[in-house]
């Protein structure tokens, strides 16, 4: 008998201490409640201890949660529809905020934070047009979403790490008249690209017409006086070989003259007997 006492005693104490401590994980987040109202919150991992029947423990999801949105429409700057598909990684900022406004439930925290998110979607959106989405970086729209949305979801108790865009897609009956109005862009664009080019093209081809003509001025004029040169050295030479020896000069003239006047066996010149023409034709005979 006195040894079934002292297991029952030892049972009793042994269930008294484990209702008097709890423990908590690097991965969980925990509230003490006395007779239901919130006494402390946000416990260091590790041992705890607690007052049996009259405390009770709450144990929360540390880790980083995921929200994955259904894809959701849009209006942008120019009362287009966009369909945007995107998630929200977040996380338990303050235990006791969470607990009070969403009951600690996960699944009502998503559904708040799902509104929060939409809300900064349609504000950031409606400033950009369609254009200004496809080509902005997604940084600057995930930084200005994060920026909007976190003190909201502050005020949950929730903590926003990220917001991502998975992709941005246009309605059926939007794409057509998006896609035409960016050809007729991208076609004005290249008109004036060929426009400038041709602008281009004519005042390089101009400048190069202008230096052809200065070049050729310049080799004509030093050609001109190259050749001007060359003749009055001729002369000069013709001058001193005429001075040299007058008769011989004369006879040499006179050879060139007649070879270049009967230069053909058909050639012929009418001129007086006794001219000098022929003045040394006189004297050979």
């Amino acid at each position: 008998m006195g040894a079934n006492k002292i297991l029952v005693a030892l049972g009793a104490f042994m269930l008294l201490a484990s209702m008097t401590v709890f423990t908590v994980t690097e991965t969980e987040r925990a509230m003490k409640f006395r007779l239901g109202e919130i006494v402390e919150a946000d416990y260091e991992p590790g041992i705890h201890f607690k007052l049996p029947f009259i405390n009770n423990v709450k144990k929360f999801d540390k880790r980083i949660l995921n929200m994955d949105s259904a894809p959701e429409r849009f209006l942008t700057a120019e009362k287009k529809n966009v369909i945007v598909d995107s998630f929200v990684k977040w996380r338990i900022g303050d235990v006791k905020t969470f607990y009070t406004n969403v009951a600690g439930d996960i699944n009502q925290g998503n559904v708040r934070l799902d509104q929060i998110i939409k809300d900064a979607y349609r504000s950031e959106f409606s400033k950009r047009e369609i254009k200004q989405l496809v080509s902005t970086d997604r940084s600057i729209i995930r930084e200005a979403l994060i920026t909007n949305a976190s003190p909201l979801a502050s005020k949950l108790g929730i903590e926003i790490v990220d917001v991502q865009v998975k992709r941005i897609d246009l309605p059926d009956d939007v794409s057509s008249s998006v896609y035409r109005r960016m050809e007729a862009e991208r076609e004005r664009v290249a008109r004036e690209f060929r426009s400038q080019g041709s602008e281009a093209a004519e005042t390089i081809r101009a400048d190069a017409d202008k230096q052809r003509e200065i070049i050729l001025a310049e080799a004509f004029r030093d050609a001109e006086i190259l050749r001007g040169n060359g003749d009055a050295a001729a002369a000069d030479i013709y001058a001193k070989a005429y001075g040299a020896d007058v008769e011989f000069f004369a006879f040499y003239r006179s050879m060139n003259a007649y070879k270049k006047t009967f230069r053909n066996s058909g050639d012929m010149i009418v001129l007086e007997p006794d001219s000098d023409f022929f003045k040394y034709f006189k004297k050979q005979k």
